[in-house]
């Protein structure tokens, strides 16, 4: 690492380099913009994922670590420009990041730019570790596929007749895409698709559209909903009453302020990333105990893939005995890591993290401010056939 190359100068030129953080990891994340509940998760996740993986140290064989913070702002181009600055000016090692997917996607090119590592965290578009990914992309963060996947093995029994409902830009198209071709191995029926810009608060003629597509069909009517941010257009459609004709929502997990809104819901079904209560296993103990006395909260859905993420940065870095490019990439192919989550895996042939999901039921208890995602069951990472979709 960069010990040994400072020991060396040092002995050479009879002089002392300046003190320097040794391992710098840069974090570029939508700290303000629509996204900025999730981008904070993300952040305080990350810290406690290295602390974790450190042992409290911050520190791997003696090396201090060092967090650049970059703000990206949801836009594509800012983010563009704080990763190249991130890995130009300020010499990051690596980088997480980023929050939104068209900001994740504006951001890769820029990795292999520099030749440096992006971990993905939490953005999900598939195109990520598919038609736009490149050898120095991982993620940790899930992807469209195993979110739609599972939530398809949820939803998808016989006579089940779904319309969909989502963001109109990667996010969402992505995730439809993705749910689509998953619901295709299953018995149930897609009927209709709608998207809507990200910036909608009138859902009226999108309700009637997918309201006048479910009404007459026979059996389980479901409106499966995608929605990432602010605006979820959940109440709203229920506040129509979907249920005059046999319809009901369903959608995936999310952040506990988003449950919140799912206490009106109870018995809806879907597939969850994470859930505080739902892992067995001993980084989800800590995390839970350790975020529950700093922040007197339970750790949410985002919180829990920044950790993932830092857990994967020092773990690759171990591994690897570097913060060399090429040294990181052979030791992150196929390389497993505990998480809050349990076990992930880096695929080797697209840096995907494969992990297991929760197959959930909306529980309603007074005494709980949001509605509790009941675990159904576990889906295990093996069981979710995950699409390999990069070109490269």
């Amino acid at each position: 690492m960069k010990t040994r190359l400072t020991v060396a100068l040092t002995a050479l030129c009879g002089w002392a380099l300046p003190a320097a953080a040794d391992i710098k990891i840069a974090h570029v994340y939508d700290k303000s913009g629509g996204l900025e509940a999730y981008a904070r998760q993300s952040q305080i996740g990350l810290m406690m994922g290295l602390e974790y993986a450190t042992g409290g140290t911050m520190e791997i064989n003696g090396e201090k670590i060092t967090v650049i913070e970059k703000d990206s702002q949801l836009k594509p181009d800012v983010g563009r420009a704080m990763l190249a600055e991130a890995f130009g000016d300020d010499e990051a090692d690596l980088a997480v990041g980023g929050t939104g997917s068209g900001v994740a996607l504006a951001m890769l090119p820029v990795a292999e730019e520099f030749e440096k590592i992006l971990i993905v965290e939490p953005a999900v578009a598939d195109t990520i570790t598919g038609e736009a990914w490149n050898r120095y992309i991982f993620r940790t963060g899930r992807n469209s596929s195993q979110d739609a996947i599972s939530n398809a093995v949820a939803l998808g029994r016989e006579g089940v007749k779904i319309v969909t409902f989502a963001q109109d830009y990667a996010f969402g198209r992505d995730g439809i895409a993705a749910f689509k071709e998953a619901l295709a191995d299953t018995k149930a029926e897609l009927v209709a698709e709608e998207y809507a810009p990200t910036d909608t608060t009138d859902f009226t003629a999108y309700a009637e559209r997918m309201f006048n597509a479910l009404k007459d069909q026979d059996g389980e009517k479901r409106i499966f909903i995608i929605w990432a941010g602010a605006n979820n257009p959940m109440s709203k459609l229920q506040a129509m009453d979907p249920g005059r004709y046999g319809i009901e929502l369903a959608t995936g997990g999310n952040i506990l302020e988003a449950l919140k809104a799912y206490k009106e819901f109870p018995g809806l079904e879907g597939s969850a990333y994470y859930y505080y209560e739902i892992p067995q296993n001993p980084v989800n103990q800590w995390f839970v105990k350790e975020h529950m006395a700093r922040y007197n909260t339970p750790p949410d859905f985002f919180t829990a893939g920044g950790m993932s993420a830092g857990i994967a940065a020092v773990e690759a870095i171990k591994k690897a005995g570097s913060t060399e490019t090429e040294a990181l990439i052979t030791a992150m192919e196929g390389m497993s890591f505990e998480t809050p989550k349990g076990t992930m895996t880096f695929r080797p042939e697209d840096h995907q993290a494969m992990q297991e999901m929760y197959h959930f039921k909306i529980k309603v208890d007074p005494a709980v401010e949001w509605g509790i995602p009941e675990l159904v069951r576990v889906i295990p990472a093996e069981e979710m056939k995950i699409p390999l979709r990069n070109t490269r």
